[in-house]
């Protein structure tokens, strides 16, 4: 606040009283300067004026001779004789006839001899004489016993001698000089009805000024939104910090349908460069993104999407102000990583569920051969032993197990084979499979892998084939380094035949076949497959469909390429 207790005055106000002022000060110096050059054009044409009558009154022949006799006599008459005399008569009548201040004629000397004023007749001009009496016509402004004047003096020349050109270089002898001068007052008066028009002039436009200096601070006030600069200044400020400080994408469409902000994690997580400037419709993102934003979205609702390698959850909300629309506003929020450790909390709990399930098994077996040896029969519990030594202690319910020499792979496709057993499917490894190498992409393989299998069960369950299966069948190359995968199952197969693109798209699920229409799903079911194709495309492999499968059974079967996910085993 200011010291005197008061708000300072809003920045608009501000404004708007510099404009009035500059206003008000532009068309007070504007008409100052037309009033000065009115007061001078007027001020001109009284000079020009008062020197046509002076060149008019010193050219007269009686005056030129009464002066010429006047200047030959010793001394000037008395001022009555100079009253009732024909110099006086012919000054007077000229000033009457042109309204003029003064018509004063002179001798030599500077003596009037004749002047509106009779007590001054006689007496030297109050004013300088001696460029008139030098011979040169000159216009003046001055002061003199009458007032101020505009006026001129001219030479009086003698008669017979050079009569004094309008140029006033006449060669001859001067006897005297005229002077005549009209009053300023009256040019002031003329000045008083031309200024009139000037005030007019000004008014208009100091009206225009304000009306034009009242649109533009509304004008400003609608595109600042009401703010002050010092809170938009503060707002750009917290903008920065806020838009590059967070890890979600946080992408702005003005109502004009333009990107207006498009900050660096919106620019990470579609893998765009800044695409500020652009028309939304026009701009490279997932459709639908771009769907958030029609007039029948739902606003506010939450959807999964892919973009690029990249699991997005996506929101979008509408941008008021007041009653004004800003446009939308679109929030990013990545999953990827969420999606990865889902997955591997989910083969974690499937494989601890399926421990906790054989643990009961092998207490039996244990208590079998605790039997076996209490009671002495000692040679067949070596025996019972060699045969659990041969098939393992615990046995998942997936045939050929013995064919995956990883580990990893062992236990991942085991603790499948529990989960579907558990929804009646069986999970089988196929002839063809030999993996002799290790996986060194675990995070990559359990995701493509178990996103085919979990596919593949729900085609089974879903399917009215009698028998519910999936085949698994997994291949590395002689020299390590590459996973192929091809899984099949006893579903319907892909619907109507199936469009083996169309599979792929966001939302398409197995459970049913259908493709969600902009319907985020709980665990990002819909997104399985396009992730999984995303990152074997990522590695320089692919997930396709091998075949769309029949109606009754069998159903689909898909093929990963996963390059770099496996290594030679070292022996």
């Amino acid at each position: 606040m200011s010291p005197a207790g008061r708000l300072p005055l809003r920045f608009s106000t501000q404004t708007l009283l510099l404009q009035l002022g500059v206003v008000l000060l532009v068309v007070l110096l504007s008409g100052a300067v037309h009033a000065w050059l009115t007061f001078e054009r007027l001020g001109r044409e009284a000079e020009n004026q008062a020197l046509t009558l002076a060149r008019t009154v010193a050219s007269d022949p009686s005056v030129r001779a009464n002066v010429q006799a006047i200047s030959r006599q010793a001394g000037t008459p008395p001022p009555a004789e100079l009253k009732a005399g024909p110099l006086m008569a012919v000054a007077e009548g000229a000033r009457a006839s042109t309204g003029a201040l003064f018509v004063v004629i002179t001798d030599e000397a500077g003596m009037r001899l004749a002047h509106p004023d009779a007590d001054r007749l006689g007496e030297r001009v109050s004013t300088d004489p001696s460029e008139a009496l030098a011979g040169r016509e000159v216009t003046t402004r001055n002061t003199g016993t009458l007032g101020p004047s505009a006026g001129a003096k001219v030479p009086v020349f003698a008669p017979g001698s050079g009569s004094g050109s309008v140029s006033g270089s006449g060669s001859g002898t001067v006897v005297g000089e005229v002077s005549v001068g009209y009053s300023t007052e009256s040019i002031g008066q003329s000045l008083a009805r031309d200024i009139v028009p000037i005030v007019l002039t000004a008014a208009g436009s100091l009206a225009a000024g304000v009306l034009a200096s009242f649109l533009l601070r509304r004008r400003l006030q609608r595109l600042t939104l009401g703010l002050e600069p010092e809170e938009i200044g503060a707002l750009v400020h917290d903008q920065v910090a806020v838009l590059e400080g967070v890890d979600e994408g946080v992408v702005g469409i003005s109502a004009d349908g333009r990107i207006s902000v498009f900050n660096a994690a919106a620019q990470r997580l579609l893998g765009q460069p800044d695409l500020s400037g652009q028309l939304w419709q026009d701009a490279p993102v997932p459709a639908r993104l771009k769907a958030l934003t029609l007039p029948d979205a739902r606003e506010g609702e939450a959807v999964e999407l892919v973009a690029g390698e990249r699991v997005l959850v996506a929101s979008a909300r509408k941008a008021l102000h007041r009653r004004e629309d800003l446009g939308w506003v679109v929030m990013l929020r990545d999953r990827t990583e969420l999606q990865h450790l889902t997955r591997q909390l989910d083969a974690v709990g499937t494989m601890s569920t399926a421990l906790r399930a054989q643990r009961h098994e092998f207490a039996n077996q244990l208590h079998t051969i605790a039997g076996f040896m209490s009671i002495g029969q000692h040679q067949q519990a070596r025996n019972y032993l060699e045969r659990i030594a041969a098939t393992g202690p615990l046995k998942f319910p997936v045939d050929q197990a013995e064919l995956l020499q990883d580990p990893y792979l062992q236990a991942f496709i085991g603790a499948k084979g529990v989960e579907a057993d558990e929804r009646g499917v069986s999970l089988r490894i196929g002839p063809e499979t030999l993996v002799r190498g290790q996986v060194t992409e675990p995070q990559d393989v359990t995701t493509v892998l178990g996103n085919l299998i979990d596919n593949a069960v729900n085609a089974a369950v879903a399917g009215t084939a009698a028998e519910r299966w999936v085949e698994l069948e997994l291949l590395d190359d002689e020299g390590g380094g590459t996973l192929h995968v091809v899984v099949a199952d006893s579903g319907d197969g892909l619907p109507d035949g199936g469009n083996p693109e169309a599979v792929f798209a966001e939302g398409f699920t197995t459970a049913g076949g259908s493709v969600l229409q902009g319907q985020g799903r709980a665990g990002g079911q819909g997104l399985g497959l396009a992730l999984a194709r995303q990152l074997a495309r990522r590695r320089g492999g692919d997930v396709t469909v091998l075949e769309p499968g029949n109606a009754g059974g069998p159903g689909a079967v898909f093929m990963a390429m996963l390059p770099g996910t496996t290594t030679a085993r070292k022996d």
